[in-house]
């Protein structure tokens, strides 16, 4: 008879699926930003996280500093009206984010060119690139859904978003 481990176990629970409620921080969730720039939007973004007390106050100028230095290596806008703007940080003992609209949309440097109305910012640990690369994949495979879209654009305000965000995660643990 074979018996789990505590490695085994930890192991399993290192590769479920990463949900929203596993990163954003719903006290920073913004439903409308007012920022016009791509560098504008990522610091609205990263206070609303220090808002939230999700980063430093100390750690805002070299988090936003970070993720434009990671925005200049090619656009985080990925087509669709959507953005993911992110980074690692020493700053933060665990991955971060937050989610922001913009309905008049900003010029955000897109693959496709349009203009990006959707945003979710990521800040992870250095030192945990795999909850980064699973934060990405889950907001990647939800972005995938039209109507999810769509709603989280024209969502009323924060509880709407975080809502839809919750509806999201119960669907992923069903697939």
């Amino acid at each position: 008879m074979i018996t789990s481990t505590p490695q085994r176990r930890a192991g399993a629970e290192h590769d479920r699926r990463m949900k929203f409620s596993d990163f954003v921080a719903v006290d920073a969730i913004r439903s409308q930003i007012h920022a016009r720039s791509k560098e504008a939007v990522i610091r609205e973004m990263a206070q609303a996280l220090v808002d939230a007390g999700s980063i430093a106050p100390a750690d805002l100028e070299s988090i936003v500093k970070a993720i434009m230095k990671r925005e200049s290596l090619g656009s985080t806008g990925i087509g669709r009206g959507v953005a993911v703007p992110h980074t690692k940080h020493p700053g933060v003992g665990r991955l971060v984010g937050t989610v922001a609209v913009c309905r008049d949309g900003v010029d955000f440097e897109s693959l496709d060119g349009e203009p990006v109305q959707l945003f979710f910012l990521l800040v992870s640990p250095p030192d945990r690139p795999g909850d980064h690369l699973r934060a990405l994949e889950n907001i990647s495979r939800q972005l995938r859904d039209e109507t999810f879209c769509r709603q989280l654009k024209s969502a009323a305000g924060p509880a709407e978003i975080q809502s839809l965000l919750a509806e999201a995660d119960r669907h992923g643990e069903a697939a």
